[in-house]
């Protein structure tokens, strides 16, 4: 199993029913798809999530009419997520009481499977660190646990102004607030997003990863959306970020140059 480390070109034909045809070669950092409303942004994302199957598969299930070109080109598989803007209703709410009883959007679904990767996560480094230390690589070891406080900090301070901090002798994500403990599901609608969006790049625990964001912008503060790509990247320095936006706010602490308009990749077949 070959992983790729990151998408080199999206081509898909034919987007509507019309000739239009779709060829965008990406950066393999940060990609930024702008575009009016009902332009195809949201449509480009989403044929390109669903040509790749949950295991991540790129040789066998690529949807009809999409074409990946992935870097290295022999790779068979690439690892990645998806995060959307719309934190819509959970529909099947008494399978979800089963699951956890504060689960009430596919958001809170979103970041209680985040919890269960952040336990296997905080494993894996604390079985690493152990191997260190045995080894007597003090310095290594200090250098694995980076990654998980640094997401802390980073969490604790975008979320100051409500007085909120991570429990940090927690396994679990808890937030303590004047006295109180909170769970992730009892926090607003952005600090919910942020978070998911954090989780999702620390837990692939620094390997070459593509990231999805279709309109991460919608529930975040605006000084959150200027921070937005720099925050992915200091997370993790190998994920390839794609993303739609309407927003300048996301694009405005030096990303302009790596805005791609709908129109200019559409190509007539």
């Amino acid at each position: 199993m070959k992983y790729a480390t990151y998408i080199k070109k999206i081509e898909i034909d034919a987007l509507w029913s019309g000739k239009k045809h779709i060829v965008w070669t990406l950066d393999p950092h940060v990609n930024v798809l702008s575009g009016i409303n009902g332009v195809g942004k949201s449509t480009i994302l989403n044929k390109v999530v669903k040509s790749v199957n949950t295991n991540g598969d790129v040789t066998n299930h690529l949807l009809k009419g999409v074409h990946l070109l992935m870097e290295p080109e022999d790779a068979s598989h690439i690892r990645y997520d998806i995060i959307r803007s719309l934190d819509s209703p959970v529909l099947d709410l008494e399978t979800m009481s089963h699951v956890d009883a504060r689960i009430t959007s596919a958001l809170d679904f979103q970041l209680y499977h985040l919890q269960r990767k952040y336990l296997d996560y905080q494993v894996n480094i604390g079985n690493r660190i152990i191997a260190e230390l045995q080894q007597g690589n003090t310095d290594a070891a200090q250098q694995l646990s980076q990654p998980k406080k640094r997401f802390q900090d980073i969490v604790d301070e975008l979320f100051a102004e409500t007085g909120k901090k991570i429990v940090r002798t927690e396994n679990e994500i808890r937030f303590s607030q004047i006295g109180e403990t909170l769970v992730p599901y009892q926090l607003s609608s952005g600090e919910k997003q942020m978070l998911a969006i954090l989780l999702t790049v620390l837990v692939e625990d620094g390997q070459p990863h593509v990231l999805f964001m279709d309109e991460p912008e919608v529930s975040l503060h605006i000084e959150w959306q200027k921070r937005l790509i720099d925050l992915v990247l200091e997370l993790n320095p190998n994920v390839q970020i794609i993303l739609t936006t309407h927003s300048p706010a996301v694009i405005m602490s030096g990303w302009m140059d790596k805005v791609t308009e709908v129109n200019d990749i559409e190509v007539n077949g």
